[in-house]
């Protein structure tokens, strides 16, 4: 237990109002498609929809609106892998503050280029999150300006809480919220509100499998450093939650859950077709979690939040085929077939009558099997489900054509 709460519903509420003229209260409709899928009354938190495309702004604009005079004239920075970034200088603009951020080589090119169009100085000179925060401390002393952490801060986390309030507000009677969690300044915030307003709400937690620095943490019981490995949450690739976070958390979140890049990948592909809704992968995680049989929130009223939604188009094809795979609904077999006239024919008949749609063929006869009078064909399939594909192994073995994975 904390021994004196250092963020309160007051604090979120006098940002509430600190914040309400430059931020949107962005909408929370209902999903049918959704709620059908997750066997839940699923609500989506479209704070994608911020100016910036992330929930970051919120407590961005109340840090900097709590700076002093003579703080704002000479700046700040921060480190971030793009959305904090984006709406620090997004907001520094508006305010005529200077301001530089630290960036990781590996951030997203459409958040850099977003970045420097706000005005930001960007250096991009760290290989990790925890580097680029230890060089922006370091510059922050070295230069007279104002760190401003992307989580661990309480006007952060207090921006951040109001979210909360308007989740309230436009589903007042909800059972459960899902909100992704990287070093844990939005999971604070909303769990603050709802416990002092709605206690009996269920708080959940999500992180990628890669990058799960509050899972292992609470699990130690303190904030543990993680290096994170790839992810497409990139967004929540933090290695250490924040102390105060951590300490919310710990107090506040019933539980926090992990997923894997295949549901990641899975969660973007079903916004993108049922909601019509482009969410980067940390964003999609809380639809991820949801989709885990273990929360049991049948016939809930349960709150996603799609908190980002900055992603490269490159990005998204990407994801869209990892998604498809992961759906069953794109398979890649490679199949032993004669090397004679009539052979590749034979094969690609077999797979028309499955109902399969061949997308690639490549034809390998330099490093085939040991039977030269063979040769391996390797295909790129869209098939309906995983049950298709077991279907097409099933013809071709009937036709005694040899499959691998």
């Amino acid at each position: 237990m904390l021994s004196a709460p250092m963020i309160s519903l007051d604090d979120v509420r006098a940002a509430r109002v600190r914040i309400r003229d430059s931020i949107y209260h962005t909408p929370c409709p209902y999903s049918l498609s959704l709620s059908r899928y997750c066997d839940a009354q699923i609500y989506c938190k479209l704070d994608h929809l911020q100016m910036t495309g992330s929930f970051k702004e919120r407590g961005a604009r109340n840090r900097l609106l709590a700076l002093t005079d003579a703080q704002k004239a000479k700046g700040v920075i921060a480190a971030s892998a793009g959305n904090h970034a984006l709406g620090l200088s997004y907001h520094g603009q508006l305010l005529g503050i200077p301001v530089t951020v630290v960036m990781p080589r590996w951030a997203p090119i459409v958040k850099v280029t977003n970045t420097r169009s706000f005005g930001a100085t960007i250096i991009q000179e760290a290989n990790s999150f925890e580097e680029a925060r230890r060089l922006a401390t370091s510059l922050a002393e070295e230069r007279g300006l104002t760190f401003i952490s992307a989580f661990d801060d309480p006007h952060i986390i207090a921006g951040q809480g109001t979210m909360g309030l308007e989740l309230l507000e436009d589903v007042p009677d909800l059972d459960a919220v899902i909100v992704p969690v990287g070093g844990g300044g939005l999971i604070a915030g909303i769990a603050t509100v709802m416990r002092a307003l709605r206690p009996q709400v269920q708080i959940i937690g999500v992180e990628p499998v890669n990058a799960a620095c509050m899972h292992v943490s609470l699990r130690v019981g303190k904030p543990t450093h993680v290096a994170p490995q790839p992810t497409l949450a990139d967004g929540l690739a933090v290695s250490t939650p924040g102390q105060l976070c951590f300490d919310i958390v710990k107090e506040k979140v019933d539980r926090v859950l992990l997923v894997d890049e295949a549901n990641i990948a899975l969660s973007v592909l079903r916004l993108l077709e049922l909601e019509k809704t482009v969410v980067e992968g940390a964003g999609a995680v809380s639809l991820a979690a949801a989709m885990e049989p273990t929360l049991d929130l049948r016939g809930k009223k349960v709150v996603l939040i799609l908190c980002g939604g900055n992603i490269d188009v490159t990005t998204i094809s990407r994801i869209i085929d990892r998604g498809l795979a992961a759906d069953g609904r794109l398979c890649r077999l490679t199949a032993l077939i004669s090397d004679r006239p009539g052979g590749l024919a034979n094969l690609t008949t077999i797979l028309a009558a499955t109902g399969a749609s061949i997308k690639e063929v490549y034809h390998d006869r330099h490093f085939g099997p040991a039977d030269v009078a063979r040769v391996a064909v390797n295909c790129i399939l869209e098939t309906r489900d995983f049950a298709h594909i077991e279907q097409i192994k099933t013809a071709l073995k009937d036709a005694r054509i040899a499959t691998l994975e």
